[in-house]
């Protein structure tokens, strides 16, 4: 049994606190002012304990910060139908987990402790992939389309037509430096198209993969 899990009771007095209750703390704390504000200690006064109370629940913060994400993220939705729009509904729901809880693209980072909800979030992907998409490629896939995910989500809060309007500053001086990218400010601005990156990504990554299994 992991730490994540909730130990069955068998004797002695009913435990004083949940698993639960203290990802619920810790998760609010990293909503509110980011992941560098989570501690034990922190945690603790959040709940009424003290620190060293959270320690028969979880050995420290990176465990911690592991129950947070199963907390945070949970469970992937169910998939079905064709795998195109499968996949595009599991991109589109990581999406909002991530935008949700912006801290934890941090703390997906780097080696760690991954729960039975990500590893769930990896098997449902998995399973819908066409059959033409074998051995590590499928894993390769999975890690694509997640990629752009977190790569869209990292950008949240800073939406493309502004970008577009601080580049089109610098291009009224220097546009001539910037001839390939004055062309394209230039062109979404008289037809559009602006804020579709996820859309447009995600597709492609989609006609490739369409195209790989169509190639077998």
């Amino acid at each position: 049994m992991f730490f994540w899990e909730e130990r069955p009771r068998t004797r002695g007095p009913k435990p004083a606190l949940t698993l639960e209750q203290i990802a619920g703390a810790a998760v609010a704390v990293a909503d509110a002012e980011g992941l560098a504000a989570v501690s034990m200690q922190r945690v603790a006064a959040e709940l009424g304990f003290t620190k060293m109370s959270l320690y028969r629940y979880v050995p420290g913060k990176t465990e911690l910060v592991a129950v947070m994400l199963e907390h945070a993220i949970g469970e992937p939705p169910p998939l079905t139908g064709e795998w195109r729009a499968a996949i595009t509904f599991w991109a589109e729901a990581l999406l909002d987990r991530y935008s949700a809880h912006r801290w934890a693209l941090e703390a997906t980072v780097g080696g760690r402790p991954i729960g039975p909800n990500e590893l769930g979030w990896m098997e449902s992907a998995l399973a819908v992939l066409p059959a033409g998409i074998a051995g590590a490629e499928r894993m390769d896939a999975v890690a694509t389309v997640a990629g752009h995910v977190r790569m869209i989500a990292g950008q949240a809060g800073t939406a493309e037509s502004e970008l577009t309007a601080t580049i089109g500053l610098v291009l009224r001086e220097y546009a001539d430096r910037f001839p390939a990218l004055t062309a394209a400010v230039t062109e979404a601005a008289a037809h559009g198209g602006q804020d579709q990156a996820f859309g447009f990504g995600l597709g492609r990554i989609l006609d490739g993969l369409e195209l790989l299994v169509q190639s077998r």
